[in-house]
C-alpha cells in the first residue's frame, strides 16, 4: 500500500468537490470551537463557586456535636409495662461544644505526614448592637497565620489586613453586616454572647466572601479574644480544621480521627455535597453538548462522502481496474475524513481558544463578588486534546461506512453499465 499516492488521490478527489469539503470543515471547527469554549467556561465557572465555598472549607472538621444521650433508659417490657414506672427522654448531656485536650490533639495531628496543617477555631453565636439594632450573627476565633496558611482569608478581604486581627479587641466583619449597621474600619461594634457577656470590638477590616447568607452574620476576630469573649482558658477550641495532602482520602481520614479522638467529625465531600453535585452536572451538561455538535458534524461528513462516492463511481472503477484494491479504496476516503476532521479540529481550537479569550475579557461587574471583574476561563490544556481526538473519532467513524462502502464497488459493473 503506498500511503503517499493514497493521500495524494484523498487530497484530489478533496480539490473536486472544494464547497463541500469546506462546509464539513466548518462544521468540525464550529463543533469543537463551541466544544472547547463551553467546556472551559463551565469549568472557570466550577472554579470560581469552589473557591467560594470548597476552598473556604476544611478537608476534615473535627468537633462536638450537641446530641441525644445515648444510654436511654431500657424499652418497657410487656410484663413489668403495668407495674413499674420508667423515666423516659433522658436529655442531652450538657458536655459542652469544647474539644478537651485539644492541644494534645493539634500536636498529633501536626505529626501526621497526611496532613497539610491545622487551625484551631471557636465559633461564638452572638448578637451583633449597634443602637437598638440587634443582628444574629457568629464571630470565628482563628489563629491568625493557621487560616491564612490554609484558607488564604486575606482573598476575600476587601477592606483592611487580616494581620490586623492580632491586635487587642479587633474583629473583621462582613460586608452585609457593616451595610446594614452602617459600619465602617475604625468604628467600634458592640457584642453581645448567648451567656450575656458584652463586649466592645473595633472594626479593622471588611470581608466578603460572595455569599450573602455569610456576609450578612459572619465575622473573624483572633483566637486569644474569642476565649475572653466567652470568658475560657486558653485552651478552649470548638473546632478543629485539617487540610490533607489527598483531598480524595477526607472520607476515610474523617473516619480514623473520629475513632481515634473520639470527636464527631465530617469531610468536606459531606459538607459540600450540593456544591460537587452541581459542578458534576454542569461539566456533564457541556460535554454532552459538544459531544452533540461534533456528531452532527459527523453527519455531515457522511453525507458529503457518500455523495462524493456516487459521483466518483468512474473514477473508484478505474482505480480498481488499474490495480487498487479494495482496501487502498477504503484508505483514500478514510484519508478524506481524517484531512477534513485534523483541518477542520486545528482550525477549531484555535478559534475555541480565540472565543475564550473574549469570554474572559468580558467584563463581569457585580457587588456580591468585587474580586471578580471578567467572566471565569478555564484554560485547561487537557480541554483541547479531547476536543481534537472528539474530532479525529467522530470524522473518522463518519468516513468508514462511505469508505467500506466504496471498497465494495465492482468496476465491472460500474464500466459495463456505463
Amino acid at each position: 500500500m503506498n500511503f503517499k499516492l493514497i493521500f495524494n488521490i484523498a487530497i484530489h478527489l478533496l480539490r473536486a468537490r472544494l464547497k463541500q469539503t469546506i462546509v464539513a470543515a466548518v462544521g468540525v471547527t464550529f463543533g469543537i470551537a463551541m466544544f472547547i469554549s463551553l467546556v472551559s467556561f463551565m469549568n472557570g465557572l466550577n472554579d470560581l463557586l469552589d473557591g467560594l465555598m470548597l476552598n473556604r472549607t476544611p478537608h476534615v472538621r473535627l468537633y462536638n456535636e450537641i446530641k441525644p444521650s445515648e444510654n436511654q433508659p431500657i424499652n418497657l417490657s410487656d410484663n413489668y409495662r403495668n407495674d413499674v414506672n420508667f423515666v423516659n427522654s433522658i436529655k442531652p448531656k450538657d458536655r459542652g461544644k469544647a474539644i478537651y485536650n485539644s492541644k494534645s490533639i493539634i500536636f498529633n495531628l501536626k505529626k501526621d505526614p497526611r496532613i497539610i496543617d491545622v487551625a484551631p477555631k471557636i465559633t461564638i453565636p452572638v448578637f451583633f448592637n449597634s443602637g437598638t439594632i440587634e443582628i444574629a450573627g457568629v464571630i470565628n476565633g482563628i489563629d491568625v497565620q493557621a487560616e491564612e496558611k490554609l484558607f488564604t482569608l486575606s482573598d476575600y478581604i476587601i477592606e483592611g489586613k487580616i494581620a490586623d486581627l492580632e491586635q487587642n479587641n479587633s474583629i473583621i466583619i462582613g460586608k452585609g453586616l457593616a451595610d446594614k449597621m452602617l459600619l465602617a474600619i475604625g468604628d467600634i461594634i458592640k457584642i453581645t454572647t448567648a451567656k450575656g457577656n458584652l463586649s466592645s470590638l473595633k472594626i479593622v477590616g471588611i470581608s466578603q466572601i460572595g455569599i450573602a447568607e455569610l456576609d450578612d452574620t459572619m465575622s473573624y476576630t483572633s483566637l486569644d479574644m474569642a476565649q475572653k469573649l466567652l470568658g475560657e482558658a486558653t485552651n478552649y477550641i470548638t473546632d478543629i480544621q485539617v487540610k490533607l495532602y489527598d483531598i480524595t482520602t477526607a472520607p476515610q481520614v474523617a473516619q480514623e480521627f473520629k475513632e481515634k479522638f473520639n470527636l464527631d467529625t465530617i469531610d468536606y465531600q459531606t459538607s459540600n455535597s450540593q456544591f460537587e453535585t452541581g459542578s458534576s452536572v454542569r461539566t456533564i451538561i457541556s460535554y454532552a453538548v459538544g459531544i452533540v455538535l461534533l456528531i452532527v458534524a459527523g453527519f455531515g461528513i457522511y453525507n458529503i462522502l457518500n455523495m462524493m462516492i456516487f459521483e466518483k463511481m468512474d473514477s473508484i472503477a478505474i482505480l480498481k481496474a488499474t490495480g487498487f484494491s479494495g482496501n487502498d479504496v477504503k484508505w483514500i476516503f478514510i484519508s478524506l475524513s481524517l484531512i477534513i476532521g485534523f483541518t477542520g479540529g486545528i482550525f477549531g481550537l484555535v478559534f475555541g481558544f480565540i472565543f475564550t479569550n473574549i469570554i474572559d475579557n468580558i467584563p463581569f461587574n457585580t457587588a456580591s463578588l468585587p474580586t471578580v471583574t471578567t467572566y471565569p476561563i478555564n484554560y485547561n490544556p487537557m480541554f483541547y486534546v479531547i476536543g481534537i481526538t472528539f474530532a479525529l473519532i467522530t470524522t473518522l467513524i463518519a468516513g468508514l461506512f462511505p469508505a467500506v462502502k466504496a471498497s465494495k464497488v465492482d468496476p465491472v459493473e460500474i464500466i459495463r453499465g456505463k
